[in-house]
């Protein structure tokens, strides 16, 4: 082979090879050597299999993979792509061969196998797909539909949408273009980072990948070959954000089994056929567990297989729920745009590439050196009734089927700048709940300043800490000192001091305040009473759904993450807001002066195996709608399991001025000089140089590459 691995100083390969196929394997078979466990865990987590080895705790996961048919779906899709897409399929094929020839060695390295007793699996030509969707299955954040549900139920259909908002089980991005009359250069800069729950190793890996076809650099998702997301070919470079569109969909389902042990599902048409069999699942340090697995002609049932049938009904009816999303209806993934993003130019190459994308649904942003711009929506969203998108709708009506075309995608002419942060701007079509517009308005005004930018200045805006959504809280604490009746005079005078410590403060999340720690606090307090609240006492209850779905359902996030419409309407009286937050106000001033706000918001990164070390996690600024994103739960936690996943400034003048970073580091392995030699730039707002010339890398040895 004519592979050659280079890396530069963070550890980062630069790969060579002939062709694309046989640099599919480079990079398939690097990314085993650098992140074998992580693949493992992805490989696992993508079939069903974690409980097996990783106990008890993953149990939940493993049994909504296997009823959601994730491993079979990415099975149909391969099958698909090597029946319209031969070339492409042939890529997949060389990248997991790549992966199978570094695994061994890659597992060596990695002493989470040893910890584990685990041996690297073998990986299949569809892996990849199951990765992919396993990643970004609940992406779109369809137990939302849930949630309304049961606020419809307990509390009301005229508070269904109440709490809307980015709230804690979605994921969102900052991005941003500027055209080249906004730079010094004269070139085109993309920037921005992607809000993901942060896990170590990262989920996005920093690569280059060049051969005579193309020489891309980028942030690859670690086990999926190509740069999907965020990458540099030299003449053009594009990114992406979450649409924050909705694209599943959940049907409320009438099974029956009959008397020969099958099973029916209640359509349109009436009592139909469905697909019904057992799984085992094993479990590490207790007994397996048998499910079963249905599949309607509406989807996969996700919920209530474990449900008893309806006693008053001869016939055992039960009511379960299957879900419909589009890579399991049409077999299509969109792993054509993979490569064509790859060789893409322009970017009329990169649009036309992106006509193919299916999941998940991105707003997408590209530059040229021709002054070619682009900003527009990719992926498929089905066209259906309205009510589809906001509740579970019943499977019987034929008013909720799909229609066959998907809905038309909405794209915008960029002028001097365009800014893409999850809110209800280009993709509003297209959605129901999105992000707050503070990151969205925050972005743009700051870019708005300039007609000068550079790549190095852009790490001003990553890391901009101005909190918007803290302005309702910060007036109910004003109101508390107006009038003679106002609550101020019921105030503790510690109670009392901290209102006016709150008033003088500047509204920025620094970690290193004091004024965002009592803000903290403050906001806490009010969070907490505001959920015990009566008004929201029957939604206090757990809802019967399964655990996975928790951090969608829970009522304290969900008022946590909707305090500033909470605290201005809804169904919590406005006399009971202002007590609320006095009490607030006297419990936070009886207590010692609260810490400064990077002391309890600290980074809690997800990881397959439970860190002995967890207080090592360094302290965080931002917040959940700062421009520096990084969510807790307030009135819960302050660790911050969401943060931005990498950091990245595309420079079209000079691909060597470009800039990123990740959390953590290229290397997935304990002790490795890269494993987490990054984190102390990606605290400090800093980034790295892309490096592109080859005489300034250092090439491995030929046995290694």
């Amino acid at each position: 082979m004519s592979i050659e691995v280079y890396r530069d100083v963070w550890g980062v390969p630069h790969l060579r090879a002939a062709d694309p196929n046989e640099l599919a394997f480079a990079q398939g078979r690097t990314t085993a050597h650098d992140r074998a466990w992580q693949l493992e865990v992805e490989r696992h987590r993508a079939r069903g299999t974690t409980a097996a080895f990783l106990g008890p705790a993953e149990l939940g996961w493993d049994v909504f993979a296997r009823q959601a048919r994730i491993a079979d779906t990415a099975r149909r899709c391969f099958e698909r792509l090597e029946a319209t897409d031969a070339p492409t399929a042939a890529w997949v094929r060389a990248y997991v061969a790549g992966v199978n020839d570094g695994l061994p060695e890659g597992a060596g390295r990695a002493p989470e196998f040893a910890e584990t007793g685990l041996a690297p699996g073998r990986w299949e030509p569809w892996t990849p797909l199951a990765v992919w969707l396993s990643t970004h299955v609940l992406f779109a954040g369809f137990p939302t539909k849930l949630w309304r549900e049961e606020v419809a139920r307990r509390l009301g259909e005229e508070w269904t949408e109440l709490f809307a908002t980015d709230g804690p089980g979605t994921a969102g991005s900052n991005g941003w273009i500027v055209s080249g009359d906004r730079t010094a250069t004269g070139a085109a800069l993309v920037a921005g980072d992607p809000h993901r729950f942060v896990e170590a190793p990262g989920v996005y890996q920093q690569i280059r990948l060049a051969c005579p076809a193309y020489d891309v650099v980028g942030l690859a998702v670690p086990g999926v070959p190509g740069i999907a997301h965020f990458g540099h070919a030299g003449p053009v470079a594009w990114a992406i954000t979450n649409a924050m569109a909705d694209y599943q969909d959940l049907y409320r389902e009438r099974l029956r089994r009959l008397p020969d042990g099958s099973t029916v599902a209640l359509g349109p048409d009436g009592w139909a056929p469905a697909a019904a069999h057992t799984e085992t699942i094993e479990v590490a340090g207790a007994e397996p567990v048998v499910i079963e697995v249905v599949e309607t002609a509406r989807g996969p049932v996700i919920i209530g297989l474990d449900g008893d049938p309806d006693p008053t009904d001869p016939a055992g009816t039960r009511e379960a729920i299957s879900l419909r999303h589009p890579p399991r209806v049409t077999g299509e993934l969109g792993f054509g745009t993979l490569p064509a993003l790859l060789r893409a130019r322009t970017v009329a190459d990169v649009d036309a590439a992106l006509d193919g994308w299916v999941e998940p649904v991105n707003v997408v942003q590209a530059a040229d050196t021709r002054g070619g711009l682009l900003h527009r929506v990719a992926g498929h969203v089905p066209v259906r009734d309205r009510a589809n998108s906001l509740r579970v709708v019943p499977a019987w009506d034929p008013a909720h089927a799909w229609d066959e075309r998907p809905a038309p995608l909405p794209r915008a002419e960029v002028h001097g700048h365009a800014v893409m942060a999850n809110a209800r701007s280009l993709a509003a079509p297209l959605g129901v709940e999105f992000a707050p517009p503070h990151r969205e308005a925050r972005i743009d005004g700051l870019l708005g300043a300039s007609a000068s930018w550079t790549a190095g200045a852009m790490a001003a805006i990553h890391t901009d800490t101005d909190n918007p959504s803290a302005a309702p809280l910060l007036e109910a604490v004003r109101r508390a000192g107006q009038g003679p009746t106002a609550v101020a005079d019921r105030l503790s005078p510690a109670g009392a001091d901290v209102r006016e410590q709150l008033l003088g403060w500047n509204r920025r999340m620094d970690a290193d305040s004091q004024d965002a720690g009592l803000y903290a606090a403050v906001r806490g307090a009010v969070v907490r009473r505001l959920a015990g609240h009566r008004a929201f006492a029957a939604l206090r209850e757990g809802a019967p759904y399964p655990e996975l779905f928790r951090p969608w359902l829970a009522l304290g996030p969900r008022v946590a993450f909707a305090l500033e419409t909470l605290l201005v309407t809804g169904p919590v009286p406005a006399e009971d807001i202002d007590r609320i937050v006095g009490e607030a106000l006297d419990e936070v001033g009886s207590g010692g002066p609260p810490a400064a706000w990077g002391v309890t918001h600290r980074l809690a990164p997800w990881q397959a195996l439970p860190d002995p070390d967890d207080e090592r996690w360094p302290g965080l600024g931002g917040d959940h709608d700062c421009v520096l994103s990084t969510s807790s739960v307030p009135g819960w936690t302050d660790r911050s399991a969401r943060a931005s996943a990498a950091r990245y400034v595309w420079d079209l003048s000079d691909r060597r001025r470009s800039r990123w970073i990740v959390p953590f580091g290229a290397s997935g392995v304990p002790g490795d000089p890269h494993h987490h030699d990054q984190l102390p730039l990606w605290l400090r707002g800093e980034l790295a140089p892309v490096t592109t010339d080859w005489q300034h890398l250092t090439e491995e040895p030929r046995s290694r590459a």
